[in-house]
């Protein structure tokens, strides 16, 4: 089904960049054989409208023309779709050569790959080498998580998915509904942020704790889609990065090296152990569980009882 309808786009596409004069919709019926095959007029104009939509959606510019008859045509003039002449200096190469080297995974590796060697022909300077420069560099963004891709689809696509999701204070997972926006690497961990019809609010879940498979559903999103920066404050905030006031530790010596870089004041209590006091925001909880046995919340009294909840939800499986 999706091949048949990103082939039928493409057809119209090609008939809207390839005439000189608009195309009627009578026209459009009559070159494109998934529209022949449509069963009557209102299926063919229902189909229409959304293969219309779909492509001014993905970018493309569609003028509306009426002739003198009063009949509408269609079409989308080149020098309307083309892109500006592409320059890049040197350090713009350079960040599109790390963000190249990112990834790990071969399918995005290739896309990366085929981009940069696009841009060259585009007219990258012949002397400057995206992959060299700043070598010495090699970032990476590990995903281990089944979710990730076709999370990343559906958020390109903005396709609605269904899947289980465990929480960390739950034993057992539940259905979530999710309209995806975007995908956001915190401290090593993927999050996704989106719209939660069932609880008609926005949410942030972790990659690490959906089960089973990601599944799409048909239809529209339902609620708007915020910008790029709210988005990331947003998952900044669940992921405990927004901090509004202080939390008093105890931690292992030479443990928890992650929890000292951010701690505010340390004190030696020996006996093998220290005493922190670390900012104290949204998530907080689930980060200091993953440090086991090394870390006891000693205040607020909120943030232990959380922490001890989630670790008797651990114990339980």
């Amino acid at each position: 089904m999706a091949i048949a309808k990103a082939e039928r786009l493409m057809n119209l596409a090609l008939c809207l960049l390839g005439t000189r004069r608009p195309l009627s919709k009578r026209e459009l019926r009559e070159s494109i054989e998934a529209y022949l095959e449509a069963g009557s007029d209102d299926s063919f104009n229902r189909m229409f409208e959304r293969d219309k939509d779909d492509l001014r959606e993905l970018g493309l510019v569609i003028e509306t023309v009426e002739n003198l008859d009063g009949e509408v045509g269609y079409l989308a003039r080149r020098d309307s779709n083309r892109l500006p002449p592409i320059t890049l200096d040197a350090e713009e190469a350079a960040a599109l050569g790390l963000a190249a080297k990112v990834w790990q995974q071969a399918r995005l590796a290739g896309a990366a790959s085929g981009a940069l060697q696009k841009l060259r022909a585009a007219g990258l300077p012949e002397d400057v080498d995206p992959y060299e420069v700043h070598g010495a560099l090699e970032p990476r963004i590990p995903v281990h998580e089944a979710a990730f891709e076709p999370l990343m689809l559906a958020c390109r696509d903005r396709r609605p998915v269904v899947f289980d999701y465990r929480k960390a204070t739950a034993a057992r997972p539940e259905q979530r509904h999710v309209e995806p926006w975007a995908l956001e690497c915190w401290r090593g961990h993927w999050y996704l942020a989106g719209w939660d019809r069932d609880r008609g609010a926005e949410r942030v879940f972790r990659l690490s704790r959906i089960t089973g498979k990601v599944r799409s559903r048909s239809g529209r999103f339902t609620a708007e889609i915020p910008d790029v920066v709210t988005v990331r404050e947003t998952v900044a905030s669940w992921a405990g990065e927004n901090a509004d006031r202080s939390a008093l530790i105890r931690l292992r010596t030479d443990a928890g090296y992650p929890l000292r870089a951010k701690a505010t004041a340390v004190r030696e209590l020996g006996d093998g152990w220290d005493e922190l006091e670390i900012p104290y925001g949204h998530g907080l909880d689930a980060w200091l569980v993953e440090f086991g046995p090394d870390v006891v919340v000693l205040e607020p009294a909120e943030l232990r009882a959380d922490v001890v909840d989630r670790l008797r939800a651990v114990a339980k499986g």
